[in-house]
């Protein structure tokens, strides 16, 4: 007799049944229930290339409108999946079904494997008589290619009410092969009593419970740029605070760890995977009360992409005060916390895993670009005031005197970190530690930075302020406030280059996306310069 499995061993492995790939059986082609409305109205998504497949995202949502889910969808669902070369699906390379478990909203994440590598696909899904939009999809290089160029963005940060989503029009029409989203898909708020100068709003009350984030998500993802934006590429997905509530920190939430923020956080993060293109193998046996989101993504000996999660094992920010909505700034004189070597940003554990994976680029040699993606402006911001931010890697002094010493210790050929969260962008050099303690010798420079701004979120702060912190900041080459759009990084054996795309007016529908700035790396000498 096989042994009995636990709950949540068994919820674990079921999950992974669901992501993996199923012959279509011959009933269903032709088994094709009548539907009165369109089950795909959220779209479709791919993420996470590998060099023989990637994963395959959609979730089925019942008719809108009405009061309660028909019957039949309270059971599992049936969706058919196929991938081929050509958008006519003439050349279909995979197929299958897949199960939609409404345990999980009915949604699919089908990891699909056996593909050609560096190549692009097209996929849909099929549900009854419908089917969903086709996508465009690829796979990663073959490890041992050196591929000519890569194309990427990276984005962040989307409050529904403070802006349309034009810069995903625009991402559309840029092509990229990978797309970064770095945190802050949704936002928990209610839409602002007051309505002036906003662009949309929305009825959403403040999520507390699973059916309240899945609202959110559908809310977020009913947009047709942001669909099309998933439609034609394949993501690589982070997390940050306004998934669950701002300025949270692990289990730590505005009123500490309490049992309420625990389960609030378990639905939030449950929420966050049901409606992400990521693999089965983020759940852990612990069901929703974790997701493993630092991983890696090889593109061939071009690029590797080391993917961070600054929310899920950081230490609650230094000197908080109870209760409080927001983490703020301090003085570092009135906060000895602020320094205390144990703390940390990402864990110790992830810590360690970064340090790993520097340490294999640098011995490997083959890996041209190092690529740390994670969630906010690493670079330090001295402000004029004195005081310091406790929510960024400014919080966190020691932790990222860490992450600096493990580059120095074996530097990788080329590093460049992105990020988002600041709703500003931040052109930096990333300066090994002497150069801050030694006032009369040149800075040396181990890396390079590109902090994006918002898709959508206003910034909270001024130009003024921002050009005052850049003038007492010399490793800081640019910095803006008052665009919102994303950054686009075309990256070749040789060279890498950042275009930093802007919203002409962010409560325009139809606004243009206009090129702010433009900056270099070259292969081989850390730093950017203006292009």
């Amino acid at each position: 007799m096989p042994p009995v499995l636990p709950d949540r061993r068994r919820w674990l492995l079921h999950a992974a049944q669901l992501a993996a790939m199923g012959a279509a059986p011959r009933w269903a082609w032709s088994q094709a229930t009548r539907l009165k409305h369109d089950p795909f109205m959220l779209g479709v998504a791919s993420g996470d290339p590998l060099p023989d497949g990637m994963v395959i995202w959609t979730r089925l949502m019942p008719q809108p409108g009405t009061q309660a889910e028909p019957t039949s969808w309270l059971a599992t669902q049936t969706v058919r999946w196929e991938v081929a070369e050509d958008e006519g699906f003439r050349r279909i390379r995979a197929s299958g079904t897949a199960s939609a478990d409404p345990a999980f909203a009915h949604s699919v994440h089908v990891e699909v494997r056996g593909l050609q590598p560096g190549r692009w696909y097209f996929y849909r899904f099929m549900h009854g008589d419908a089917a969903s939009t086709v996508g465009r999809t690829r796979t990663a290089p073959a490890p041992h290619e050196m591929p000519r160029n890569l194309r990427v963005v990276y984005a962040s940060c989307q409050r529904w009410e403070h802006g349309f989503y034009s810069a995903w029009r625009k991402v559309c029409d840029d092509q990229p092969d990978l797309v970064l989203f770095l945190g802050d898909y949704i936002y928990e708020y209610a839409s602002p009593a007051a309505l002036k100068g906003l662009a949309r709003v929305h009825d959403l009350p403040l999520p507390q419970s699973l059916p309240d984030y899945r609202a959110r998500y559908a809310l977020h993802k009913s947009d047709p740029a942001l669909q099309a934006a998933h439609a034609i590429a394949p993501w690589a997905v982070t997390w940050d605070d306004h998934e669950v509530q701002n300025d949270y920190a692990d289990g730590q939430g505005r009123d500490g760890m309490t049992a309420d923020f625990l389960l609030m956080r378990t639905a939030a993060w449950q929420a966050f995977y049901e409606h992400m293109p990521l693999r089965a193998s983020s759940l852990r046996e612990d069901g929703f009360h974790s997701l493993q989101l630092f991983r890696r993504i090889q593109w061939g000996q071009l690029a590797r992409l080391h993917m961070l999660d600054a929310r899920q094992y950081r230490d609650r920010q230094a000197c908080r005060k109870p209760h409080s909505s927001g983490a703020g700034a301090v003085h570092p004189g009135q906060c000895p916390e602020l320094l205390d070597p144990a703390r940390s940003f990402l864990g110790h554990e992830q810590e360690g895993w970064l340090a790993q994976g520097f340490a294999e680029d640098a011995r490997r040699r083959t890996t041209r670009w190092s690529i740390v993606a994670q969630q906010t402006l690493f670079s330090p911001r001295h402000y004029p005031s004195g005081v310091q931010s406790t929510d960024s890697w400014d919080g966190y002094p020691a932790s990222r005197d860490r992450v600096i010493k493990s580059l120095e210790r074996t530097p990788p050929r080329n590093t460049v970190f992105l990020g988002g969260d600041i709703h500003q962008n931040y052109v930096c050099n990333i300066e090994a530690l002497n150069a801050r303690a030694m006032e009369n010798r040149p800075s040396r420079v181990i890396a390079s930075e590109f902090c994006g701004t918002s898709i959508s979120s206003r910034s909270g702060t001024t130009q003024d302020k921002v050009d005052a912190i850049q003038r007492t900041n010399p490793h800081v080459l640019f910095a803006r406030c008052d665009e919102r759009g994303y950054g686009l990084c075309d990256i070749t054996p040789t060279q890498w280059k950042t275009t930093l795309r802007a919203v002409r007016d962010p409560l325009d529908p139809q606004s243009d996306v206009y090129e702010l700035a433009q900056f270099v790396v070259e292969d081989g000498r850390p730093g950017v310069q203006q292009a």
